[in-house]
């Protein structure tokens, strides 16, 4: 299935540091809304086995001109049976404007163990991370073409081929496995008994790898339980070798603020040290959201001269005992353009950033995308609905209509079926469109090996060779 725009689619110190501000502003281009009720190519007609799950991260495979977008651990919230997933799409993009249109599903690849699903279910027992898996943010090794992809339940990183077999796990830092602080005891389940390590539903929500494919980054979405838990502003950055799966380093990287689920959504690798990050709060339109005002930006941060926090604790070092990671002014402003299709207003979930190709005149498209829950909510027992909502509405949630699952009559809410005239729809998966000078994106490094010239050149004569042997 296409989606193509239209009228109603487009539209160092010791302390936290700033960097100088954007050389210039990112500008927005377009826009698409992706419909809620997509299915991907797994072959499942539902939404627990098959509709597309937008988008907890994006990534642009340069080296093969490739999109991908990742589906978290499903729409029953740990609760239900998913295996878990990463979409291949394409999308035209104009090589002048950088406009984005036809986007389309081409690859849906299930992630697995020895040919059992990673599954989106909460570990059990609570202790055992097993194959639960809670996907967040997705790179592509530059070095293999695999796939590495961050979870939140661990929190974890974990490496797949290309088909989606799990090939090793990183070793976790000790400071961030939830547990209790007392026993040791982690709980990767719930927040239930822990004391210490990352709180539950905010692992690794971030995940870049360097140039030269190096290095991974994690991010934490917010702070650790024993640094702050739901009002710390200051996360951890860390650093793996990609070579050991060991992590090398940690960083304290200082939020914009806590609470109103303030947290770090996606880290782009723009070289071996700066880094776009993607912070929001939990407000605007979405599947039970808070509709408030809604507060999601982009900012440039870099990690020179940073300190390595690993052996501390950051609720109790003193400040001026380490450099957190320098950050930038606000480079994108995701609230600042919407779209006609979300009744012009700022969808809740903005979770996948990606830089993408270079454009006729030297600048970059940056593709921002949301996570639309797959418009789904449950009640208490597990019972699914879909959720319809009036995007004209004040506050969509407030009027929605939720649905048996697949039906629109005999439903609850606003009104008791959905009416025939388009006026409810699914929350869709949206894509925000902006390009970025070259300026702007300062010394940007693409993942090696790049393809060049000469190496196309190379491949070809190599082909034309074996062809000559396979005719002789």
């Amino acid at each position: 299935m296409q989606c193509r725009p239209t009228s109603r689619l487009l539209s160092l110190a010791l302390s936290a540091a700033l960097l100088p501000a954007a050389a210039s502003a990112a500008s927005f281009v377009n826009g698409l809304a992706i419909p809620g009720s997509l299915l991907d190519l797994s072959g499942g007609t539902t939404v627990n086995n098959g509709r597309v799950g937008f988008f907890s991260d994006i990534y642009y495979d340069r080296n093969r001109n490739e999109w991908w977008g990742l589906s978290d651990r499903g729409p029953g919230g740990g609760t239900l049976d998913y295996a878990t997933r990463a979409q291949r799409f394409t999308l035209d993009v104009d090589a002048n404007t950088g406009a984005i249109s036809n986007f389309k599903i081409v690859q849906t690849v299930v992630f697995s163990s020895n040919g059992s699903p990673l599954n989106g279910i909460a570990p059990s027992p609570v202790s055992n991370l097993g194959l639960a898996h809670d996907p967040e943010g997705l790179v592509v090794l530059p070095k293999t073409g695999n796939l590495l992809v961050s979870d939140e339940y661990g929190p974890s990183v974990r490496e797949f081929t290309r088909s989606g077999e799990l090939v090793r796990t990183y070793i976790t830092p000790a400071n961030l496995i939830p547990r209790s602080a007392g026993t040791g005891t982690p709980n990767f389940a719930s927040d239930t008994g822990n004391t210490a390590g990352k709180r539950t539903n905010r692992g690794f929500e971030g995940l870049a790898v360097s140039p030269d494919g190096n290095y991974a980054y994690a991010v934490l979405q917010s702070a650790t339980l024993d640094e702050g838990g739901g009002n710390g502003s200051i996360n951890r950055i860390v650093k793996f070798d990609t070579s050991t799966g060991k992590a090398v380093a940690q960083y304290a990287y200082a939020m914009k603020r806590s609470g109103q689920g303030q947290g770090v959504s996606a880290l782009v690798a723009i070289n071996d040290h700066e880094f776009y990050v993607l912070e929001r709060n939990n407000r605007g339109v979405g599947i039970g959201a808070d509709f408030a005002t809604a507060d999601k930006e982009v900012y440039r941060i870099d990690l020179a001269g940073a300190t390595d926090v690993t052996s501390l604790n950051l609720a109790t070092a003193p400040a001026a005992s380490y450099a957190k990671v320098s950050k930038s002014g606000q480079v994108i402003d995701l609230d600042a353009n919407t779209l006609a299709a979300l009744g012009n207003k700022s969808p809740e979930k903005w979770e996948g950033l990606a830089i993408g190709p270079k454009l006729s005149n030297g600048s970059y498209l940056v593709l921002a995308g949301t996570d639309n829950d797959y418009s789904v909510t449950q009640n208490g027992s597990g019972t699914q609905f879909d959720v319809y909502l009036r995007f004209s509405d004040a506050d969509p949630y407030a009027t929605s209509i939720q649905c048996p699952l697949g039906q629109t009559t005999g439903c609850t809410g606003a009104l008791s079926s959905v009416p025939g005239n388009g006026s409810y729809q699914l929350l869709p998966g949206v894509l925000h469109a902006y390009t970025v000078s070259a300026a702007e994106l300062g010394a940007f490094q693409a993942p090696v090996p790049e393809p060049t010239t000469w190496g196309l050149m190379g491949a070809g004569l190599l082909g034309m060779a074996a062809y000559r042997r396979r005719r002789a």
